[in-house]
């Protein structure tokens, strides 16, 4: 409302009307998730790619290694959709925020996105949110793919509940940081396809979600031991497996403080890197 100033003759005048408080990043940034499932669910081939290939490859790779790891009751097919999860949530991510987000500024929904109260940060917020919920379907079409074909058994107890959660969480914010900052490399959605799906696709069979962990060499483990795929799969394992397979890593323990700390890592090294970098429109 306007407010009313009287000044030294007594006549009353319209003063100056105070601005009205902008809403914080962290609130515009929740506001957005609705718009971005919307954008999501209008490209079909899009959400067919995202929720099918993990689930094809899932079930290929567990009809392929049928056979129970050695001197272990567990089948192989269900480690392997344990460490499927780990695609799931990488797909969801990284490469379909990588490819999107760049087909956005292609097409200028991102210079147009700027003239709002948005900033990158809000914007960041709404885009993780949208994967959070894309990973939960995911994971669930995953889970019970591996609980009916790979006799894998859902975890019983609160602790290892709570280590997805967090193996989960911190997983959706690194990947999909690296998917935003791949996004800013690539000039349109075509390089952002082959920057961000040929890159995860060989990030599967270095972390062990492709092959089992036996069968990889050395150097493999060690170069996929530096991104984030490898640490998300083998804290997956450690919710769904039984405690003897921890005989199978390679360091013979799950890690999982070293797993939160490399995710949370990524996940902070991510959002500087996108903050420093991230663009609203093309550099031409």
């Amino acid at each position: 409302m306007t407010e009313l100033v009287q000044d030294a003759t007594g006549a009353r005048s319209a003063g100056p009307q105070a601005a009205p408080e902008l809403p914080s990043a962290v609130r515009i940034g929740f506001s957005r998730v609705l718009p971005e499932l919307k954008m999501f669910y209008r490209r079909p081939e899009q959400i067919a790619l995202t929720f099918s290939m993990p689930a094809v490859i899932c079930l290929l790779l567990g009809s392929i290694f049928t056979s129970k790891v050695p001197g272990t009751q567990t089948p192989t097919g269900a480690v392997i959709a344990a460490s499927m999860l780990a695609y799931g949530i990488l797909s969801t991510s990284f490469t379909n925020l990588g490819i999107s987000i760049a087909a956005d500024r292609e097409t200028g929904a991102l210079r147009r996105l700027r003239g709002t109260p948005a900033t990158a940060t809000s914007y960041f917020i709404g885009k993780i949110m949208l994967v959070a919920i894309a990973s939960l379907a995911e994971a669930a079409l995953l889970l019970v793919l591996g609980v009916l074909v790979f006799d894998l058994r859902l975890p019983t107890s609160a602790s290892a509940w709570f280590t997805l959660v967090w193996v989960a969480v911190l997983g959706i914010v690194s990947c999909s940081l690296l998917g935003i900052l791949v996004s800013n490399v690539a000039s349109n959605a075509v390089s952002a396809a082959v920057l961000t799906n040929g890159p995860a696709v060989g990030l599967q069979f270095l972390s062990g979600t492709y092959v089992p962990l036996m069968l990889i060499p050395t150097w493999m483990l060690v170069i996929g031991s530096l991104f984030p795929v490898k640490w998300m799969a083998q804290g997956f394992r450690s919710v769904f497996l039984p405690a003897q397979m921890v005989v199978f890593e390679p360091a013979g323990s799950w890690e999982l403080g070293r797993i939160f700390v490399v995710l949370a890592a990524w996940s902070v090294a991510g959002l500087v890197a996108c903050l420093l970098v991230f663009r609203w429109s093309d550099r031409g």
